[in-house]
């Protein structure tokens, strides 16, 4: 599926955007880049740029929006057209859905894509990673989220059976890295430490394309309250596009010897976290997380099924990428 999307995103730092009547140019280290003005609905800025005002102008005449982000993707501000409420339709349209369908389906592809991680490892290690009856339980809960009514039974399930991913996984890491279990911050190993800078890196990119689409990033169905949509998008990516690096660099020892633990927390080697951070730039997919936004306005709109990817062809190849 390719992404039809009619957000356009500029990140990083030190791109000059300027239009003509017809055109957006983006000029950025040295490449220039240009668009149908009418093609871009809402221009999504992340970083610090330079935008003249009559590319401002141009866009806002037409109807399009523009949006600020810090450089980790944290929503700034944004700009519509004067007197209008840009995306009110789509926000409302998601509102008024009921959760049900979306939670399940978000749950389903969650747990279709950790049974994938912990398989495939096991595979790689040449054995197995449950303990007698894990694997069964795990696939039974997934046949079951189809019959699951309340939204309390399925988030009950979704958090027994993120539990239960982490704890199994923890078994293809060595002992002494101390990672038995996803934690809460402040993190005492280093595996919780660098998932939850993967985890981040992944919520800026996802919360970019949620606000592009114009879905309200606090409205959620697997979960409730502030950046809650977020969060139940990341859920089926976390496995291929953050986990596979982390676990990667865990069992490739390139983390060995290269973190500190206080009292008070871990902290990473600055070598680790640029191994990770280099790792991840290649494992996050915008492309697929831009396309579970775009299946998911659709939905909400009653223009198409939810449907979420989740596997990223090749991410679990363990890839050991190598720390200076």
């Amino acid at each position: 599926m390719t992404s039809e999307h009619s957000w356009h995103v500029v990140a990083g730092f030190g791109a000059h955007i300027k239009s003509t009547g017809t055109t957006l140019s983006i000029l950025y280290k040295g490449e220039q880049k240009e668009f149908p003005l009418s093609s871009v609905q809402h221009l999504l800025l992340v970083g610090g740029h330079n935008i003249h005002t009559s590319a401002v102008t141009r866009l806002l005449r037409q109807g399009s929006s523009i949006s600020f982000f810090d450089a980790d993707g944290t929503p700034v501000g944004m700009l519509n057209p004067f007197g209008n409420d840009v995306g009110a339709d789509i926000r409302n349209a998601q509102r008024a859905r009921m959760p049900h369908t979306f939670a399940q389906e978000i749950a389903k592809a969650t747990l279709k894509s950790r049974l994938l991680a912990i398989e495939r490892i096991g595979d790689q290690l040449g054995e197995s990673l449950f303990y007698e009856g894990e694997q069964d339980i795990l696939h039974n809960l997934l046949a079951d989220l189809e019959y699951l009514i309340t939204m309390d039974e399925l988030r009950r399930v979704h958090k027994l059976t993120g539990d239960m991913y982490y704890e199994i996984m923890a078994r293809s890491l060595s002992p002494e890295l101390g990672f038995r279990r996803r934690t809460t911050r402040p993190h005492q190993d280093p595996v919780n430490a660098m998932l939850s800078l993967g985890y981040a890196m992944l919520f800026g990119n996802t919360i970019v394309s949620v606000i592009g689409a114009y879905l309200d990033p606090d409205y959620g169905f697997l979960r409730e309250g502030e950046r809650s949509l977020v969060s139940d998008l990341i859920d089926p990516l976390k496995t291929s596009m953050v986990d596979a690096a982390v676990f990667s660099i865990a069992r490739a020892g390139l983390i060995n010897g290269r973190y500190e633990i206080s009292t008070k927390r871990c902290h990473l080697n600055e070598d680790v976290i640029d191994a990770l951070i280099a790792a991840l730039r290649a494992s996050i997919n915008q492309e697929i997380i831009d396309d579970n936004v775009l299946s998911l306005s659709q939905a909400v709109m009653g223009e198409g099924p939810f449907t979420l990817a989740y596997q990223i062809s090749g991410q679990f190849t363990d890839p050991a990428p190598k720390c200076r």
